[in-house]
């Protein structure tokens, strides 16, 4: 499938403000761009395009002091099949990790291990491990939060969701990610573009997703403890230990974000224009 994937921010600053924001791509889906990036600034200025050690691309520039506005947009081709399911896949030994993995079984801003370490342990059965062990932990999570723009939170952690019993989608995999590290699981939060492709459009409105991967066997999977469900048109933005190390927008200074609007539009192959259009704008 061809998506039409972006999005328009309007702020306001006081003062020039630098800005740092998360919306290209990961360069793992190089290959998938279907048309080109581009990234348009109002008033217009220079901005830069830079990549960090994860392979994460950051768009770099300097609002002015009043009002402006961001826009990106491309076309990424994404399969027509959905996330990959391997019941099979087995749990890798503690002490079989790749080195790289062991940094997502610590805690981090958003993941909370201490604090839910006993509930894990108690709650879940280990003799059901590798990738039926982080189902189980899907299924927990999605059948005890629900969905609630309301119960969004800055400081708001896993333990927060699980008091709360509410959140939104990074809530969601906060929660996941860090069960799945209380029981030796690395675990790392994915954000992108998801919207409602492949599925009945629901309330509420679109927004940057957030998911997360388990390492099992030798590779990362796929998890989404929010849907629940295997999902087609994931368009992966970045990777870190949660939202904190991947915000879709960073600034250094005062702002106010004005409107938020986030794209995913599926396209048919014959016609270049919206097949639907999954986005909203988000008044803040």
């Amino acid at each position: 499938m061809h998506l039409h994937i972006g999005c328009r921010l309007a702020l306001r600053c006081p003062d020039p403000t630098p800005f740092l924001a998360l919306v290209h791509p990961h360069p793992s889906l190089r290959e998938d761009l279907a048309g080109p990036e581009e990234t348009r600034l109002d008033p217009d200025r220079a901005y830069e395009l830079l990549a960090d050690s994860g392979g994460n691309r950051w768009s770099r520039w300097v609002a002015p002091a009043g009002d402006s506005r961001f826009h990106f947009d491309t076309t990424v081709t994404r399969p027509d099949s959905t996330d990959l399911v391997v019941p099979t896949a087995p749990q890798c030994p503690v002490q079989l990790l790749p080195i790289d993995t062991y940094r997502f079984l610590n805690a981090s801003t958003y993941c909370d291990t201490a604090a839910l370490m006993s509930l894990a342990w108690t709650t879940f059965d280990l003799r059901r491990q590798g990738w039926t062990l982080v189902q189980d932990i899907c299924d927990w999570v999605h059948a005890r939060i629900r969905f609630d723009y309301q119960a969004v939170r800055a400081d708001k952690t896993a333990s927060h969701t699980l008091s709360d019993g509410a959140g939104v989608c990074r809530d969601f995999a906060h929660l996941a990610i860090t069960l799945c590290r209380c029981l030796n699981i690395p675990a790392r939060y994915c954000t992108g573009y998801l919207g409602y492709t492949g599925i009945p459009r629901g309330e509420a409105p679109v927004d940057f997703s957030a998911w997360f991967e388990a390492f099992l066997g030798d590779r990362w999977y796929v998890f989404d403890a929010r849907h629940n469900i295997p999902r087609c048109g994931r368009v992966l933005i970045a990777r870190g230990r949660d939202a904190g190390d991947v915000p879709f927008l960073r600034s250094f200074g005062p702002h106010q974000l004005l409107s938020l609007e986030v794209i995913t539009e599926a396209l048919t192959p014959a016609d270049p224009r919206p097949e639907s259009r999954d986005s909203a704008a988000l008044l803040v």
